[in-house]
C-alpha cells in the first residue's frame, strides 16, 4: 500500500459534519450583505507580491514573514493572498469601478500566512468582508458596523466587545508618529528587537506588541486621540454619537492601531473572550488613501473582515442541522437498479425540493435498509423487480410506526410531494 500523503500543516479539511455551519453562517452573511445593497466580488487568490508589499507595508509581519511567495515561470513575484482588501482595491481599479462611483462590496473566501498553527488561526483561514469605496464619511462607517451587529443578531451570537480607535489623517499621523518616535527612543531599552526595528520604519507597530515586559511603557506612551487632526476628531466623533443613537455599545481603545499600514482614521475590532489569545472576531478600518496608493484616483474607503474559522467555532450548536434526504430509494435486482435512478430522476423533476438518496452498490436488502436509516431518511422507497413489473414502490416509513404501503407510481408522487416536502420543509 502507498504510503498517505499528509494534508500541510495548519490547512484544514473542512468535513462533512462541520459544513452546515458554514453554510449556515455564509447564508445568514449573503442575505445581510444583500439587504444592506453590497454586491459580490470574486477576486484571484494569487496576486502579484507587489501588490501585499505595497498596500499592506513592507514593515509588517505579515509582508516580512507570513506570505506564501514564488516565482512564477515567467519570473513574476506571485503571492498567495493573505488578505483581500488589498486584492478588492486593485480589481476595482483594473476594471473601472472606482472613479466618480461608489462601491459597496463584499467577498468570501480562503486567504494565507505561514504562522504558527494554533487553535483560531491558522495557515489558510476563511474570511468573509465587506469594502465600501468612494464614501468619506462617518455614515458608512456606521453602516459597516451596524451591519456585523445585525450578523451576530442573525447568528444569536452575544457578548461581543466592540472596540474603536481614531488613526487620523496621514499628517496628523505623521505628528504623532513623531511624538512616539521621541518616546520611545527614551525608552529604548525597553524595547524588544522586532520593537527597535520598528521604531525607524513604524512606531506605531509598537504599539501592536503583544510583549507582556513592554506593556507598561506602551500604556505611559502619547495617546493617539489627543492628537488628532480637527476633521479626523470631528469624523470620529460624529461615529461615536451615530453608534450611539443605534444603541450599539462600544469602548474606545486608544491603542488600537491595527496590523496593517494602510488604515487612516477609523479602525475597529470586534473581541470575544471565548477563544483564548484569539480575541479578535472582526476587524476593519478606513483606507482612504490605498485606492491612489494602488495607483487609482484619490477615494475614500472602509471595510472589515470577518475570520470563518472563528466564528463557526463561537456559533457551534447555534446552526440548524443539515436535512437529511425525505426518502431513500432501494432498487433490487439489476433491472431495478437502472430503472430506480430513472424513477429517482423523475420525481426530483416533479417535486421541488425534493431530496431523494438513491441506495448504489450490491448488498443485501438488511444492508441497505440499514444504510438508508443511517442517511436519516424519513422513509425507505423499494423498488425490487417484482415492483418494478407492476409499476409500483414499496413505501416504508422510517421513522414512524405506520405500516408500509405498496403504492403505483402516481400515487407515490402525490405521497411525496404532501407528505414528505410539505411536512418536512
Amino acid at each position: 500500500m502507498a504510503q498517505a500523503i499528509q494534508p500541510i500543516r495548519g490547512m484544514n479539511d473542512i468535513l462533512p459534519e462541520a459544513t452546515p455551519t458554514w453554510q449556515w453562517v455564509e447564508a445568514c452573511a449573503r442575505e445581510i450583505f444583500q439587504a444592506y445593497g453590497y454586491h459580490e466580488l470574486r477576486v484571484p487568490i494569487v496576486e502579484r507580491t507587489e501588490l501585499f508589499s505595497r498596500s499592506i507595508g513592507e514593515v509588517t509581519d505579515i509582508v516580512e514573514k507570513e506570505m506564501y511567495t514564488f516565482t512564477d515561470r515567467n519570473g513574476d513575484s506571485l503571492s498567495l493572498r493573505p488578505e483581500a482588501t488589498a486584492s478588492c482595491v486593485r480589481a476595482a481599479i483594473s476594471n473601472g469601478m472606482v472613479h466618480n462611483q461608489q462601491q459597496r462590496l463584499w467577498y468570501a473566501g480562503p486567504m494565507f500566512r505561514y504562522e504558527r498553527p494554533q487553535k483560531g488561526r491558522y495557515r489558510q483561514f476563511h474570511q468573509l468582508g465587506a469594502e465600501a469605496l468612494g464614501f468619506p464619511g462617518p455614515d458608512i462607517d456606521a453602516e459597516l458596523i451596524l451591519m456585523s451587529a445585525r450578523l451576530w443578531r442573525a447568528l444569536g451570537l452575544e457578548g461581543l466587545q466592540l472596540e474603536l480607535n481614531s488613526l487620523g489623517t496621514s499628517a496628523s499621523r505623521q505628528a504623532y508618529r513623531e511624538l512616539l518616535v521621541e518616546y520611545f527612543s527614551d525608552h529604548r531599552d525597553a524595547l524588544d528587537e522586532d520593537s527597535v526595528r520598528r521604531l525607524g520604519q513604524n512606531p506605531l507597530r509598537i504599539l501592536d506588541s503583544k510583549n507582556p515586559e513592554m506593556q507598561a511603557v506602551i500604556a505611559a506612551a502619547p495617546v493617539l486621540t489627543e492628537h488628532l487632526d480637527a476633521e479626523s476628531a470631528e469624523h470620529f466623533e460624529q461615529l461615536k454619537a451615530t453608534l450611539h443613537a443605534a444603541g450599539v455599545a462600544y469602548r474606545v481603545n486608544p491603542r488600537l492601531v491595527r496590523g496593517l499600514d494602510y488604515y487612516s482614521r477609523t479602525v475597529f475590532e470586534w473581541l470575544t473572550d471565548r477563544l483564548g489569545a484569539q480575541a479578535a472576531v472582526c476587524s476593519g478600518g478606513r483606507y482612504d488613501t490605498l485606492v491612489e496608493q494602488l495607483g487609482g484616483r484619490p477615494t475614500p474607503a472602509i471595510g472589515w473582515a470577518l475570520g470563518m474559522e472563528r466564528l463557526v467555532e463561537l456559533v457551534a450548536g447555534h446552526a440548524p442541522q443539515d436535512a437529511g434526504p425525505h426518502a431513500y430509494l432501494v432498487p433490487l435486482g439489476e433491472k431495478a437498479q437502472s430503472a430506480g435512478l430513472a424513477l429517482a430522476e423523475q420525481l426530483r423533476d416533479e417535486i421541488t425540493g425534493l431530496r431523494l438518496q438513491v441506495h448504489c452498490g450490491s448488498g443485501s436488502l438488511k444492508s441497505a435498509m440499514k444504510k438508508a436509516d443511517r442517511s436519516g431518511a424519513a422513509a425507505a422507497l423499494i423498488l425490487g423487480e417484482e415492483e418494478l413489473a407492476a409499476g409500483q414502490v414499496v413505501f416504508k416509513p422510517l421513522r414512524s410506526v405506520d405500516a408500509q404501503q405498496v403504492m403505483d407510481r402516481e400515487t407515490l408522487g402525490s405521497y411525496l410531494a404532501k407528505s414528505v416536502v410539505e411536512h418536512r420543509g
